[in-house]
């Protein structure tokens, strides 16, 4: 039988999850909280296998929740369960070590299975979810230049070598390689000139 935890701060949600699982002998409801410091105080004094958690609540939100579930220790996995599909929402949560995310209107038997699921380790997305993580995957953010890889690359771009950069710059030779190395992997080229023009065509540098 598996062991829940219900964190939501609707009662009602909170009502609704309790009798939904009580009906069903695979689970068992060792207890609810109201918000993410109150579930910290029940995980601790209960020992959930599983933690249904909402994220938007008042006092400490979910994914604050989460953090501090696995820097306590706790073995519970953690199954958002939540009206929100954002990135802003999504991504902390599962960042945070949320074995799984679901949606409210996931239906009942859907529920179920995501539960038994968690329990056993494997993750469980909604599939709208699903599908931002892996757009995620297949467009990530750049990371952006640095102010000092900037420096570098206006100096390169008007002609200086690097020796003259790092002059300029009171650096190293060195320091300045190390920098445009750094600024090739973020804009995804091999070679000085390719830089300079992948930094003009996304307006990283000035043209004067």
């Amino acid at each position: 039988m598996i062991r829940l935890l219900i964190v939501d701060d609707h009662p009602v949600v909170r009502d609704g999850l309790r009798g939904m699982f009580t009906g069903d002998d695979r689970f068992t409801v060792l207890g609810e909280a109201g918000d993410g410091r109150e579930a910290l105080a029940v995980a601790a004094a209960v020992s959930p296998d599983v933690v249904l958690m909402d994220l938007r609540m008042p006092v400490m939100d979910g994914v604050t929740t989460i953090r501090e579930l696995k820097a306590a220790g706790s073995a519970a996995r953690v199954l958002v369960l939540t009206t929100y599909d954002t990135d802003s929402d999504v991504l902390p949560a599962i960042k945070a070590g949320a074995t799984g995310y679901l949606l409210k209107d996931t239906p009942r038997e859907e529920l179920f299975r995501a539960v038994l699921a968690a329990h056993r380790g494997e993750s469980v997305l909604a599939p709208s979810v699903a599908g931002r993580l892996m757009g995620r995957l297949r467009n990530p953010e750049k990371e952006p230049l640095s102010q000092r890889e900037l420096e570098v690359l206006t100096l390169i771009a008007r002609g200086c070598s690097n020796r003259e950069t790092a002059g300029r710059l009171f650096i190293s030779e060195a320091t300045v390689k190390t920098h445009l190395l750094h600024a090739y992997a973020k804009l995804g080229v091999r070679d000085r000139a390719a830089a300079v023009a992948t930094a003009f065509e996304r307006g990283l540098l000035g043209r004067d």
